[in-house]
């Protein structure tokens, strides 16, 4: 008999292994979701904003400095994905880094605070961009109009958002597409006709090396990040990568050397065909580009298309940012309000209408105004914040295990940190107050929050 049982154990089916994401995002697929990130509209209305803040085509050395501060940052994202793996990103970074009983859990609500502060503003630029070509197709719009035109295109978006959403990936590929067709478009336009004394047509003392220099450079290199936001995309997809080790850092470089490669020529070819004493004037400069090569019909055409992309732009980018409060809250490390779901449409409706609303608002003001205010809100708390997660854990948690391990640390963490300290102390008085508001106003919160839940530093002992 006992035999018999025992043999009916032994035969027994193995418990159900617990859910879990499969790895199925190779080396291609991480690299693709990154450009799919950064490759937007970013160029065609930064690049007045990036000549501008040098007074010449100098300026485009931005892309390079920017490119070696994006390197050596992925370096710190790669680490960090290695050794917290896991889907998240900064959020689950911050958190388990400096530990979620204590430190971690107000990293992690800062966090998400600055995500409240500078997503809106992200999609903002996005809205601005939307109204700055349609001031092309409906030559004479009024400033006044124009600001009508950015906040009506976040309030659609919105609105479309006001409901359950399985997927977006179809709306991922068409943006995708959309977008490569564009910037070829250009790039092979502006390259065909392109005229050396146009494009190097220098100011005097352009690389003089002075002070001002220096502070233009660091403006303008603000305005290039900008345009990089979105390398370290696949690391939010963490549980989905084969072999993170290895590949998230290699689909890092990768990504940040082909786009480098993508927006220098773009630039180039645009001020290599228009004088950039008239670019640095032009709210549609891809317009004005194609016009003056093919015709009035080319202009129209690159600015419907540019309008489609920056609009499924916007669309996901509310989609994304509504769902990081909710998930937050969920986790106790946000406020419950926004742990709140539609009661008959099943979306988090209250996360939704509080970033769409700010981003509503934040497309009043100048496109130079929202991209300064969104860069500052972010680098103190996610790039700064992780570049002393990796250093905080290497010198105090040596037992967690580190697949990979970035080059000649601690180099890489200096030259990130050093370049995001620049880029945040040249970009204006009063932007750089808004970032320390930003800090100020989420530590404020968090012990709000934190003596309302009698959780730490509030915890009753």
């Amino acid at each position: 008999m006992q035999d018999s049982t025992t043999s009916q154990t032994s035969h027994k089916a193995a418990p159900p292994s617990p859910p879990h994401l499969e790895r199925r995002l190779g080396l291609l697929n991480a690299t693709s979701i990154n450009m799919s990130n950064m490759v937007g509209t970013g160029p065609f209305i930064t690049l007045p904003l990036i000549i501008g803040a040098m007074g010449g085509p100098q300026a485009l050395l931005g892309w390079f400095l920017g490119a070696v501060i994006a390197i050596a940052d992925g370096m710190v994202w790669s680490e960090l994905a290695a050794a917290l793996p896991g889907s998240g990103g900064s959020y689950v970074y911050l958190r388990d880094a400096f530990g979620r009983a204590s430190w971690g859990r107000l990293w992690a609500f800062m966090f998400i605070f600055q995500m409240i502060c500078s997503g809106p503003l992200e999609i903002a630029s996005g809205n601005i961009a939307i109204a700055q070509y349609v001031d092309y197709l409906w030559q004479g719009l009024t400033p006044l109009q124009g600001k009508l035109m950015a906040a009506a295109a976040g309030l659609l978006a919105t609105m479309l958002l006001y409901r359950k959403i399985t997927s977006i990936a179809k709306l991922m590929m068409t943006l995708w597409i959309g977008m490569l067709i564009t910037v070829g478009w250009v790039i092979v336009s502006g390259l065909l006709n392109f005229k050396p004394s146009l494009a190097f047509s220098f100011p005097p003392d352009a690389f003089s090396f002075s002070t001002g220099f220096f502070m233009g450079l660091g403006s303008a290199t603000l305005y290039v990040m900008y345009c990089y936001l979105g390398y370290y995309g696949v690391c939010y997809l963490g549980d989905e990568v084969v072999d993170p080790p290895r590949t998230i850092p290699r689909a890092l470089v990768i990504s940040v050397l082909a786009v480098l490669v993508i927006n220098f020529l773009l630039s180039l070819g645009i001020i290599g065909v228009i004088p950039w004493r008239e670019a640095v004037r032009s709210q549609f400069i891809a317009s004005l580009l194609m016009e003056k090569l093919y015709g009035n019909w080319a202009g129209v055409a690159i600015s419907i298309m540019i309008i489609w992309t920056a609009f499924a732009s916007i669309y996901a980018l509310i989609l994304t940012y509504s769902r990081i409060p909710y998930a937050a809250a969920l986790d106790g490390n946000f406020f419950r309000i926004f742990g709140k779901l539609h009661a008959k449409k099943d979306f988090p409706h209250i996360s939704l209408l509080l970033i769409g609303g700010l981003s509503i608002v934040a497309s009043i003001f100048d496109l130079a105004d929202v991209i300064n205010a969104l860069m500052t809100a972010r680098i103190l708390v996610q790039f700064v914040g992780q570049i002393f997660a990796v250093i905080f854990l290497r010198r105090f948690h040596p037992e967690v295990q580190r697949p990979f391990k970035m080059f000649l640390y601690p180099l890489p963490c200096l030259i990130a940190l050093l370049g995001w300290v620049y880029i945040f102390g040249n970009a204006g008085t009063k932007y750089i107050s808004y970032g320390l508001l930003t800090l100020v106003a989420g530590c404020v919160a968090f012990l709000i929050m934190s003596r309302r839940s009698h959780t730490w530093p509030f915890a009753a002992s």
